[in-house]
């Protein structure tokens, strides 16, 4: 369908990215929460680089969303985070 159209339901591509950014935004905000409450139960290199690398690839979402690449930020946003909880629970005891 024509974006253009009257009955086109889905967002525009300035809507998507704005969109792509504002999710990301949400879990880097999520993440550095849980990298502060995981920090004070225990000091660790490990939490500081699961929560790190997974900060530092919703920053990476982020510029993708800006730049149009709103389908490769979500799927990447998406392993991101179940690849850090999956980290967490796996890896951090």
């Amino acid at each position: 369908m024509d974006p253009a159209d009257p009955e086109y339901d889905g967002l525009t591509p300035r809507q998507a990215r704005l969109l792509g950014v504002a999710v990301a935004s949400v879990f880097l905000t999520g993440l550095a929460a849980l990298l502060v409450v995981r920090l004070a139960e225990r000091t660790s290199v490990l939490v500081v680089g699961v929560y790190g690398i997974a900060m530092i690839m919703c920053g990476v979402v982020i510029e993708l969303s800006r730049h149009g690449r709103t389908r490769l930020g979500t799927w990447l946003l998406g392993l991101t985070l179940v690849a850090a909880l999956g980290a967490d629970w796996l890896l951090l005891p």
